[in-house]
């Protein structure tokens, strides 16, 4: 459905995309992930046609979209802000893409009817847009941007002014929608959450270069660098000498995955990777920082040597700031990260 081949975007000397290459299949959601300034905005732009190239090329279903404006691309746009229409109601503004189309009056109000029936607003075409709340007016603006029945619907951090509750459940929504329409959908997110539960695929940027690209479960498993591991929020990371099945670290002996690479490396042991066992078991630590996540407690633990170390436990029996532990370290909450 698309690809971009080398996609590169300089302004002045910085490369806002620097030689990009992406597919994505029909079917298939993709989100893209990274920090601000990562270029994933401007990676949204070029496909739409807003931005343009300083080399490389956009295929859509094959054909190379040099030239072709944004309107003729059949692509679908939905924005943070939304960007409706204040002067029209729900129905205007999601039949909107139909009228530019020429549609006929009775095929846009027929197209009007199912889309708010799909996005859960049955019967509101009627109503004004500022009387809506921000989940409705999200709805509104996905009703519109499916209209047109686009090739490929583009999402530009479509949740991100909405409240967590209400994000969390319309991810949800959103994902089975997309699964029932067989839409092709690239969305571009700031919030690794929504883009985990989201895509079909995953793609994580830094300095307008893909990092890692994988299902949402390789990429959270298997980190390929540092920057990708403290980008999911992983701090358990320190430098490493490999030897056989083990490491050396800052924090004493850490057992690897059979087959790692060996010599020096960095290593990321995850949270759950960290066993409280007794004091005089393993690595001695005090606990300085405690809070609680709902189904279980995360732990900050300061050892005698190396860096602050994070840890979860379970409820019950969670230790106290200030108490002392010993820690251990299961081989299956440790990962081998490659070279930045």
């Amino acid at each position: 459905m698309l690809k971009l081949d080398g996609v590169t975007v300089r302004f002045g000397q910085r490369a806002a995309l620097d030689a990009v290459d992406l597919e994505v299949a029909d079917h298939e959601t993709v989100c893209v992930l990274g920090p601000s300034g990562s270029g994933k905005s401007t990676l949204l732009r070029v496909v739409a046609g807003l931005q343009p190239l300083t080399g490389g090329r956009v295929l859509l279903g094959g054909a190379d979209q040099s030239g072709v404006p944004v309107h003729k691309r059949g692509l679908g746009l939905m924005f943070q802000d939304h960007q409706l229409f204040p002067q029209r109601d729900v129905a205007g503004n999601v039949a909107f893409g139909l009228r530019m189309r020429g549609a006929s009056r009775g095929e846009q109000a027929r197209r009007v009817g199912e889309l708010l029936d799909l996005v859960g607003l049955p019967g509101a075409g009627g109503r004004a847009v500022a009387a809506l709340s921000g989940g409705e007016q999200q709805r509104v603006a996905l009703a519109r941007a499916l209209a047109p029945s686009p090739r490929l619907l583009m999402l530009d951090e479509p949740l991100g002014q909405l409240d967590r509750t209400l994000r969390e459940r319309l991810v949800v929504e959103l994902r089975s929608l997309f699964g029932r329409l067989g839409t092709t959908v690239l969305a571009v997110t700031h919030d690794q959450g929504e883009a985990f539960a989201l895509a079909d695929r995953v793609v994580v940027m830094r300095d307008g270069r893909i990092a890692q690209t994988g299902t949402p479960l390789e990429v959270w498993q298997h980190p390929a660098s540092e920057f990708v591991a403290r980008f999911l929020g992983f701090e358990n990371v320190v430098p490493a000498t490999v030897s056989g099945e083990a490491a050396d670290t800052a924090w004493g002996k850490v057992p690897v995955p059979a087959g790692s690479p060996q010599g020096p490396v960095r290593v990321l042991v995850r949270p759950a990777g960290v066993r409280l066992v007794g004091e005089r078991e393993g690595l001695p630590c005090e606990v300085v920082g405690r809070t609680f996540r709902g189904n279980h407690v995360a732990l900050r633990l300061r050892p005698g040597g190396g860096p602050l170390l994070e840890a979860e436990c379970g409820l019950e029996g969670a230790p106290e700031v200030g108490a002392a532990v010993g820690v251990a370290f299961g081989v299956g909450g440790v990962v081998v990260l490659g070279e930045e």
